[in-house]
């Protein structure tokens, strides 16, 4: 059974552990860079799940009309929402 890859939450929350113990400055030269490593394989990560998530957007927007849209924000402004 192939374990599922993390969603862009937990992989947002490993960066900023990994962030936050670098801050600290207790990790020798080695674990900094291996850490530093992994940082940017899961930034990788996320602006892929972004771009990803931009492109569902996109595709939704142009499926349904940007006029669609127009209406809902002008329905939202007369509530104001």
């Amino acid at each position: 059974m192939t374990k599922a890859p993390p969603n862009f939450e937990q992989t947002l929350k490993t960066l900023e552990t990994l962030v936050e113990r670098m801050e600290r400055g207790e990790l020798n030269l080695e674990q900094s860079l291996q850490d530093f490593e992994r940082g940017v394989e899961l930034v990788r990560t996320c602006r892929s799940a972004l771009d990803a998530a931009e492109q569902r957007v996109q595709i939704l927007i142009e499926k349904e009309g940007v006029i669609t849209l127009m209406d809902a924000d002008i329905e939202a402004q007369r509530h104001g929402d």
